[in-house]
């Protein structure tokens, strides 16, 4: 599917100020899902760019406005050609996969090793009891209680010899939040956490994945954050505003697949549908856009995203 995104974020002042200095993560990844074509960035006012990679492998960018201003307006303009989730290779190997072996692999020293980032807690993703309480609850089809126990590396009893695949059990678990939680913009804010979104049932897609990425971490599963863009304007008859845009998932590990993708806010594969900007370890890593600036703190953010489907 090809698709063209643009991304307005614009800040007003109530009050000039100056010396704002900003990085931004709005460059899409170029991967075996997705094919970025072209992308522009523009500044108000006018800024130059200085562009790097951080630790996770996003592409950032970073300027720095001195001179008075009342309004900073953040352009993003990019075409992409995407995929759907999996070939019938991947699904092969998929299925080939025995439970044992992968469960094993994910408690080697080895992965733990390489992906230790990605399976300690972070503020928004602690694993507390209600975390671990709810990790319990996933219910996975051909379960069964196993007599003998164990424990991953985190210190959660786990099966030594499980029935049900880590991608299974991961499905099971999207499912299970997507079922278990309601959608609800006016629930949480930007800094609610995993274990908070728990007891309000309710939460964004932001909580969503937080709360996923949490469980994954409980049960020795390497996650991360994934933010980007989700295109259902033309199943809604039009092109898609920001709440629909502009998305949140999670990425977990996969032994023999990697890393695959998983949307607990949306009954939908993680396909030809959805844009991916970046990854990290909770939401904190990969803000949109974030900096610091001196003056009033009298401020008002409006965040205009539109995604269509280009026609070849």
């Amino acid at each position: 599917m090809k698709l063209y995104i643009s991304h307005m974020t614009q800040y007003s002042y109530a009050e000039p100020i100056t010396d704002s200095v900003n990085e931004i993560r709005l460059t899409p990844s170029t991967n075996e899902r997705q094919s970025c074509y072209n992308h522009s960035i523009s500044i108000e006012p006018n800024a130059p760019l200085f562009t790097y990679e951080d630790y996770f492998g996003n592409r950032v960018h970073a300027f720095s406005v001195n001179q008075p201003h009342q309004k900073l307006t953040i352009r993003t303009n990019m075409t992409l050609v995407t995929t759907e989730s999996y070939t019938s290779e991947e699904s092969l190997h998929k299925q080939q996969l025995k439970p044992v072996e992968a469960w094993s692999r994910l408690m080697s020293d080895e992965l733990v090793d390489r992906f230790i980032e990605f399976l300690l807690p972070t503020s928004y993703t602690e694993v507390t009891p209600e975390i671990v309480d709810f990790m319990k609850q996933v219910p996975v089809v051909g379960s069964v209680h196993e007599s003998a126990q164990g424990a991953d590396k985190s210190g959660v009893s786990v099966d030594v010899t499980p029935t049900v695949g880590v991608y299974d059990w991961l499905s099971a678990l999207s499912k299970h939040i997507r079922t278990s939680f309601v959608y609800d913009p006016s629930a949480t804010n930007v800094k609610t956490k995993a274990s908070e979104m728990i007891t309000m049932r309710r939460g964004v897609c932001q909580d969503f994945a937080h709360l996923m990425v949490a469980t994954c971490r409980a049960r020795g599963v390497p996650a991360r954050y994934v933010s980007g863009y989700h295109f259902v304007g033309d199943l809604q008859g039009g092109s898609a505003d920001f709440e629909q845009a502009s998305h949140a998932w999670v990425e977990a590990y996969v032994p023999k697949l990697g890393w695959c993708g998983f949307d607990p806010t949306n009954e939908s594969p993680i396909g030809e549908r959805y844009v991916k900007l970046a990854h990290g370890r909770d939401y904190k890593d990969i803000v949109p856009v974030k900096g610091i600036y001196l003056g009033t703190g009298d401020q008002k953010l409006q965040v205009t995203v539109d995604v269509r489907k280009v026609e070849d």
